[in-house]
């Protein structure tokens, strides 16, 4: 028991459910949004907290030498950073030029 109490309090250990907490908070702020727009709404911050969520449990699961999340954070950054170029795209088509 004192074992699993030490191992929860391993730097590593609260990094990993630090990442996994802000993965998870895409979904609380993406629902909130959409409340109180009334409608299924995905803001940019959704895809901001993928990343930086993804990219957490990436350095996670280095450390944790695990191929199966590593390989799956790799590809979820990648389309991450696409939907986050295409929204700053759209922007940047949308402002007007000095």
């Amino acid at each position: 028991m004192v074992e699993k109490i030490m191992e929860l309090l391993n730097p590593w250990v609260i990094f990993g459910f630090a990442a996994q907490f802000i993965f998870f908070l895409r979904f609380a702020v993406q629902w909130w949004v959409s409340e109180k727009k009334k409608e299924s709404v995905i803001p940019v911050s959704f895809w901001y907290l993928s990343l930086v969520g993804t990219l957490m449990i990436l350095v996670y699961s280095i450390k944790r030498q695990d191929i199966v999340f590593t390989t799956a954070s790799c590809l979820n950054a990648l389309i991450y950073i696409r939907n986050l170029m295409l929204i700053n795209k759209k922007k940047a088509k949308s402002e007007p030029a000095i």
